[in-house]
């Protein structure tokens, strides 16, 4: 395990094998598997911080880092692979976004002020802009672009002398294919469905539920303009905020849009009619198809204990407190599993609640009660049904929480034992280690000085995704007794083992700010 406090930047790869973290002078790469450092990567002595961004790209293969004024591009198992933008954005300019684009040698940068969306392509040392897209902050910026699956088209939103316009660029040249003007005032945003079979984008909240469907070559389809049949309560839904939140299954089948009510609109993309209407109820009762799991919170001279009961009786999911900041409402957030039939939402009317839905029964399947404000969901990648849940307060420092349907509520994985200090320090972040199905589960884990690896297998049965390195193979020591939950604690510095490794700059690939192709 490592343990730094010069970096804030630990990230496990896509397929979920290896582990990159970025200090000041070097990248170190990790296995996984047999928990052992397979490469560092020293970056260029004119190569120095702050670093803004650090991604993995979607093969797993190569690393990505960017500083204001350059963004390189590192193997994470070859030191013969380099490649160097320098300048990405004007010099009065910073980047608000890069990351790699539709494949591993796509690089997209975000200009701040919305001034340009470039498109590097390291393969050809060619560049290809597109000016004044609409959402540019680094909040808002991923909704306004989409690659669509398999052909890796890219969608894009702009906006010029008050009209909205979206684009389509072929890969990899990104030539422009066709532009229109959307059937909307005020879009914010654009989606391709999972298939590509479909793109959607969404009027502003306050011009009325708008969501246009498009054909793949831009003709539009249909409009979806609010509920089928809205209750009694949303029968004035045309003049209140509408689409909030918009998010396609994994299989494509469906679409969910949430607005600013209670209430989550589920379409048939077979036909595109609406199929369902999910409402937040404000009572809760306990029936045999619905689990409603209440966090109970104990609280001694050791580690916080995070435990849940079943409720027997009704209860109601505790509001939004009257002293927030903002009163907000709608649906916040929507998470399809794998499966494509279970839905995790969270609204803002109850931010401290998780809501589980069963799509094809169209019933609520689980509701979880939690203390604090619920701030990720996150489904397994590659397990079916199983999600991950994280939430904000003192309370829940290193604590994240998993819960499937056969499990007895949700089960908290505390890694505070595992840190110095016994609590994370300064920003964390806990994600799945994507790792395939036949694997147990396992949680990924990192603050600014440490990062863990948890696994949730149960040790008489399963075997753990990596060597613990208190317990080698080899007979080098004793196993210790945790289980069922399997934290590995850190070992040796990173420095150190850097210091024994040797990587070679050779094969850059320079990229000036002067391009020969410009769009």
């Amino acid at each position: 395990m490592v343990c730094s406090i010069a970096s804030a930047h630990c990230l496990p790869s896509p397929d979920g094998r290896y582990i990159a973290t970025l200090f000041p002078t070097l990248i170190n790469v990790r296995s996984v598997q047999s928990w052992e450092p397979i490469h560092v990567v020293r970056l260029p002595q004119d190569f120095i911080g702050p670093f803004l961004f650090f991604q993995w790209s979607p093969s797993s293969r190569l690393l990505l880092v960017a500083s204001f004024d350059q963004v390189r591009v590192f193997s994470a198992l070859d030191a013969n692979y380099h490649a160097t933008i320098r300048n990405p954005v004007a010099p009065h300019l910073k980047p608000t976004h890069i990351d790699f684009g539709a494949s591993d040698t796509e690089i997209c940068v975000m200009a701040s002020f919305g001034v340009k969306f470039t498109v590097f392509d390291l393969s050809s040392s060619k560049a290809t802009e597109i000016g004044s897209p609409k959402f540019f902050s680094s909040t808002a910026v991923r909704r306004g672009f989409s690659f669509r699956p398999q052909s890796k088209h890219l969608a894009i939103l702009t906006r010029t002398a008050g009209k909205d316009m979206i684009s389509i660029h072929a890969f990899p040249s990104r030539e422009l294919q066709r532009s229109w003007a959307p059937e909307t005032i005020d879009a914010q945003g654009l989606l391709w469905s999972t298939d590509g079979r479909w793109l959607v984008a969404w009027e502003s909240s306050a011009l009325g539920h708008k969501v246009v469907f498009y054909t793949p070559d831009g003709n539009l389809f249909k409009t979806w303009s609010g509920p089928v049949n809205p209750t009694h309560e949303e029968k004035d839904f045309a003049l209140g905020a509408s689409v909030k939140t918009v998010q396609f299954s994994p299989d494509a089948r469906l679409l969910a849009i949430g607005d600013h009510s209670r209430s989550l609109s589920i379409v048939d993309m077979t036909s595109t009619m609406e199929m369902l209407r999910l409402r937040h109820p404000n009572n809760l009762v306990p029936q045999g198809t619905l689990q409603i799991w209440q966090e109970r919170i104990g609280i001694s001279h050791g580690p916080t204990m995070h435990t849940f009961i079943r409720a027997s009786q009704a209860v109601s999911p505790p509001p939004r407190p009257h002293e927030a900041a903002e009163q907000l409402s709608g649906c916040a957030t929507i998470a399809f599993d794998l499966s494509s039939n279970l839905i995790a939402t969270r609204i803002e009317d109850f931010p401290s609640t998780v809501w589980i839905w069963d799509v094809q029964a169209a019933v609520l399947r689980a509701v979880l009660l939690f203390h604090g404000s619920v701030s990720t969901l996150s489904w397994h990648p590659r397990v079916r049904e199983t999600l991950l849940i994280r939430c904000e307060g003192d309370h829940y420092n290193s604590v994240v929480f998993v819960w499937d349907p056969l499990s007895e509520g949700p089960q908290s994985v505390d890694f505070s034992q595992q840190l110095s200090g016994f609590k994370a320090v300064g920003k964390w972040h806990a994600s799945w280690l994507g790792l395939d199905a036949s694997t147990p589960l396992s949680v990924f884990f990192s603050d600014t000085q440490n990062y863990v690896l948890a696994s949730l297998a149960d040790s008489d049965r399963d075997s753990l995704p990596w060597i613990n390195p208190r317990n080698p193979q080899d007979g080098d020591g004793p196993s210790r007794a945790e289980s069922p939950l399997e934290l590995v604690p850190a070992t040796a510095d990173e420095a150190d083992e850097a210091d024994a490794l040797h990587t070679g700059d050779d094969g850059d690939i320079v990229m000036e700010d002067t391009y020969g192709y410009k769009r």
